[in-house]
Parts: structure tokens; sequence; C-alpha cells
């Protein structure tokens, strides 16, 4: 089967074989797979030697079934996250826990996203942050304007912040009044939101050096309040500055609790809600709920749908273009 992998730096298509399911793991057959900038970006540019397969977010459907398998039915849409499980490929073989059943009204097209979905609400969940509290997400790509309309649909304060002014304009076409690319006019706003308190938590959903833009989030918290590294960014910031406010600088792993561990992925076996609230698998459960009760709206993210023999014409195009944000690949198998 066809499947887009990079190698030095260069985007191509690569022949690898389909494996038959596991026991708890399921087939299935790629509709749509989403790119993810920040992540799959940051790769390429390290240029490896060794030939990867990308991608790690993706909708299809359930063509077959391995042992063990319950909760889902062959011929059912389902959408997945988690590399190396999860890829830009015409056919996935995915942990049963590593995906969630997709209703008919919601389209695959925004359920290709479930994995960004998950990211974002780990990350949410890794702050914190409680109801009539405040949150300031930093960098308005997909990720950060995921964050801003999950935060928006629980009632938080939500203020979104980026250099980008069509960035701050399309969050603010999302409901999200509060977004900016100016950071004067943004802290006059958070200090009136806060009775000049500052934020619960900053969301840093940039990436790249990130002494200053640390730093300057810890002027913008409140007393203990927290910042949480989404993005790919540097962690050097002023312990002083750490110390006045005896703040939280913490990191988002991933989707949640079970990635990277093998025994929740690759062999299946689910933790018990009462001991793991959100896992991984229902942080993905959650981002369609959220879909499917018409709480967030991707569809006016995505950008470009290409097919999938176009992946390089696709990620060129982030390259290329500031205004890209999201973008999918599509399987015509």
């Amino acid at each position: 089967m066809k499947a887009v992998a990079a190698l030095k730096g260069k985007i191509s298509i690569t022949d690898i074989d389909r494996a038959s399911p596991l026991p708890g793991h399921i087939l299935i057959r790629t509709e749509y797979s989403a790119i993810s900038p920040g992540t799959e970006l940051s790769f390429l540019r390290r240029a490896s030697d060794q030939e990867v397969i990308l991608g790690y977010s993706a909708v299809g459907i359930v063509e077959e079934l391995g042992e063990n398998v319950t909760g889902v039915k062959i011929g059912q849409r389902v959408a997945c996250y988690g590399a190396p499980y999860v890829k830009h490929a015409e056919w996935l073989t995915v942990p049963s826990n590593l995906t969630a059943i997709v209703p008919e009204h919601v389209r695959p097209e925004e359920a290709a996203f479930a994995g960004l979905g998950a990211i974002a609400i780990h990350a949410l969940r890794t702050a914190d942050i409680r109801f009539g509290e405040t949150a300031v997400t930093v960098g308005l790509g997909l990720l950060g304007q995921i964050i801003c309309q999950i935060a928006s649909a629980a009632a938080f304060g939500v203020i979104g912040l980026d250099l980008a002014a069509n960035r701050a304009e399309l969050l603010k076409r999302h409901g999200v009044k509060h977004a900016y690319d100016n950071q004067k006019v943004m802290e006059e706003q958070l200090l009136q939101m806060t009775g000049g308190h500052g934020a619960d938590c900053i969301l840093l959903c940039a990436g790249g050096p990130g002494e200053e833009l640390i730093n300057q989030s810890l002027h913008w918290i409140r007393d203990k309040g927290k910042i949480v590294i989404v993005g790919d960014l540097s962690t050097a910031f002023s312990r002083n500055l750490m110390f006045g406010k005896e703040a939280q600088v913490l990191i988002s792993r991933a989707g949640g609790p079970g990635r990277y561990d093998a025994g929740y992925e690759k062999e299946n076996h689910d933790y018990p809600i009462g001991h793991v609230r959100w896992t991984e698998g229902r942080n993905i459960g959650e981002y369609i709920r959220l879909l499917s009760d018409n709480r967030i709206s991707i569809l006016p993210l995505i950008t470009n749908v290409y097919p999938m023999e176009r992946a390089q014409e696709a990620y060129a195009n982030y390259e290329n273009s500031l205004d890209v944000m999201g973008t999918l690949l599509k399987y015509e198998n």
C-alpha cells in the first residue's frame, strides 16, 4: 500500500506492507489523514537520513476486527490517533483504544483532526483550568485555534494572541472575540478581564526559542498561575520571575495518559476509569463529541485537501504561505 514518507528533508510516496490486525486492533480503510504542521514540518526540517513514515491523525472505515475487539463494528467510521499505528497511508492497523466512533452527521474531514483535538484537550487538562478562570493562548495556528475553540465551549475566559492579524481575525470569526495581534492591547484586555490579577494559565503553542516568551508569560499570569508549553518551544526562563509568583511551568505531552505506553497502545489494555479518568483514547472521543454537538467547528480551518499522491505539494504549501492552516490528504482506495 502507499504511504507518505520523509527522507533527508524530502517528501515521497513509498510502498509499505499492510498488516493484519493484532488482538485488540482494527483494520481501517483511510478516508482522510490530517497533516500536523508543527510536529511534521519540524521533523521534516531535521532531515533524517532514515526514511520515516509521517502522520498520526486520520479517519476511515473499519474493514476488519482483531480478536477481543469490542464496542466497534465493521463498516463504522472511526477517527484515530497515534503514531506508529496511525499514519498517512491507505490502510491503518490501529489499537481500538486509539479510536472513536464518528456519528454519521459528523463530517469525516473534521473527524480526521482527532489527533490535534486530543492534544488540545490534554493541554487544557494539563493546565487544570476551572470554570470562571481565564486562559491565554499564544500562537493561533491550527492547534492554538482548536484549543481556543474548546476553551470557549467550556465557558472559560479565552484570549488569543498571534503576530499574524489574519489568524486573530479567524479566531474572532469562531466567536472568540478577544483575539489580538497586538501585545499591548491584549495585555490591557487581560487586566480588565481578570480584575488586574492576571491569567490563570498561559498556553504556549508557538515554536522556537522560548526564553523571552516564557518570561513575558510569567508577567501575564496571576500569583501561583501556570504556563503550559504545548508547542516545540525551548524552555529557558527566569527563575526569579517564576519564584516571585510560585508559578508552575508545565509541559503538555501529546494526547493524554496512555501515549507511549506499549501496554495501553500496542497491547490495547485500557486504564480503569476510576484510576485514569481521561486517557488519550477518551480525549479522542471527547473531540468527536464536541464536533457532534456543534460546540466546535474545524471545517473553516481546513485550507486545502490534496490527493495523497500530491503530498509533496501539500507540505511545500506550508513553506510558501502563512495563510495555510489545516491540510488534509484524501484517499481513493
